[in-house]
């Protein structure tokens, strides 16, 4: 195995012996001693555990919970304790912690801090999007988020802007292309592939799995890249969510904001649009819109590729059409999508599963209803198009009879279940209502919770 080097706080490190999956916060506090970072909900959720890393790619905030070792190879890691400067003077953003008096018991301040610092090197202002993911329970937002407004026309000093060294060979654990890869899982089917690890550090931090043989997928490159193609778009399946967030603003924003809306921004820093397919989870927030959008999986064995529908790829709860030694390598996402509208459910509007995430792309000519393609995730075992809603939409007149003759048929769509989101009898009327409410919108009356007021 080779050793893994990145810099900690400016300083090069070498670790050696480690297994995989150790993760970063284990290490920073049982290794180093570095306690600033802190442990809270260890799965990824609070943001107690932020640090700042650093790569070619640029300077991200990541929770060091579910980030394990091998994934820093060749990388700069930031924590809370090498925020300050050389002779002991205040980081800008934790003076402004200080100036508006941001903390009280303190233990979530460190996340914070390290989230805003990674905003402030950034140049970022969406400090609601950039905060999401730290969780605090007594100080209250409003004066932690006068900090970051404070702060952000400060200059970044110089000693936190870091430098990635170069990487001395390989990176271990880690295919370093897409063919290396497909060698390998062709020879150890049974293995588990990491990107993210925003799923998969779970399996280790809350069931305590034992992962005997893993491969990351960072240093595949080539799974990385957004490429243009005739009629759209091919994504490789190691494009963060952050990534193809910042491409589709432009062409696809209803799918844009839906990623606004996925998890955090250390998750989406992290999670790849692979890992949410390929996990087959029937409430991710990606499957449905592309699956409304029409988007098309490209699956690899070997020197095998093959390719269909996304929607064909889920077959049942957590079963997918996946050979062994099988991997997802890419989606094409198509370049028009009409009328898309996506609507996301939840308890909580930032950093929270969905209940019912609701997808609808729906073709006009004149006033008939010429195509449609509506999909959900939550109403079922797997993210499902609303087919029985579909037929009852296409043909018809455009009207808001029509939209309320069809709703019936989302219970010949869907038997949802009832669980400690919504109950089934909710999921259905709230689809229902993404249904009405898409209606509305496309008549342009406004409909969004941000900008409607009682």
């Amino acid at each position: 195995m080779n050793d893994i080097a990145f810099l900690l706080n400016g300083t090069p490190v070498t670790v050696s012996g480690e297994s995989p999956t150790r993760t970063l916060l284990d290490w920073l506090r049982e290794t180093r001693g570095l306690t600033g970072t802190k442990e809270g909900c260890n799965e990824g959720d609070c943001g107690a555990c932020t640090v700042m890393v650093t790569d070619g790619d640029g300077t991200r905030a990541l929770n060091a919970c579910i980030l394990f070792l091998p994934q820093l190879h060749g990388k700069a890691v930031r924590t809370v304790e090498g925020l300050a400067g050389p002779a002991g003077e205040m980081h800008p953003v934790q003076a402004a912690m200080v100036e508006n008096h941001g903390s009280q018991c303190g233990f979530c301040t460190p996340g914070f801090v390290m989230s805003m610092a990674t905003a402030h090197r950034n140049g970022a202002t969406d400090h609601d999007d950039y905060l999401a993911g730290n969780l605090c329970r007594c100080t209250g937002y409003a004066p932690i988020l006068r900090a970051a407004e404070a702060v952000a026309a400060r200059p970044v000093p110089g000693w936190a802007v870091d430098v990635p060294p170069k990487s001395e060979g390989p990176a271990p654990f880690a295919p370093a292309s897409s063919d290396e890869l497909a060698a390998w899982y062709l020879a150890h089917p049974d293995a588990t592939l990491i990107a993210g690890a925003t799923d998969v550090g779970l399996w280790v931090t809350k069931e305590l799995k034992d992962l005997p043989e893993v491969a990351f997928l960072h240093a595949c490159a080539d799974l990385q890249r957004i490429k243009a193609i005739p009629g759209g778009w091919k994504v490789g399946a190691g494009v963060t969510i952050a990534a193809l967030r910042r491409a589709m603003a432009g062409p696809h924003p209803a799918l844009a904001e839906l990623l606004r809306r996925f998890a955090s921004e250390q998750v989406r820093g992290a999670a790849t649009i692979g890992g949410n397919i390929a996990n087959g989870s029937p409430i991710g927030d990606a499957p449905p819109a592309l699956i409304a959008m029409g988007a098309v999986l490209h699956l690899r064995r070997g020197d095998e590729r093959r390719e269909m529908p996304l929607e064909h790829f889920f077959l049942d709860y957590r079963k997918q059409d996946r050979r062994p030694g099988e991997f997802a390598e890419a989606v094409t996402i198509p370049e028009t999508a009409p009328g898309l509208a996506c609507y996301k459910l939840s308890k909580r509007f930032d950093q929270d599963i969905s209940a019912v995430c609701g997808c609808f792309s729906v073709g006009l000519e004149g006033s008939k209803v010429a195509s449609a393609r509506i999909a959900f995730g939550g109403m079922a075992g797997i993210p499902k198009r609303a087919s029985a809603v579909e037929a009852a939409l296409v043909g018809h007149d455009w009207t808001l009879a029509t939209i309320e003759a069809a709703l019936p048929a989302f219970a010949t769509d869907f038997t949802p279940m009832t669980d400690m989101r919504a109950s089934a009898s909710y999921r259905l009327e709230t689809a229902g209502n993404m249904l009405l409410r898409y209606f509305h919108e496309r008549s342009g009356a406004p409909v969004s919770v941000l900008e409607v007021e009682a």
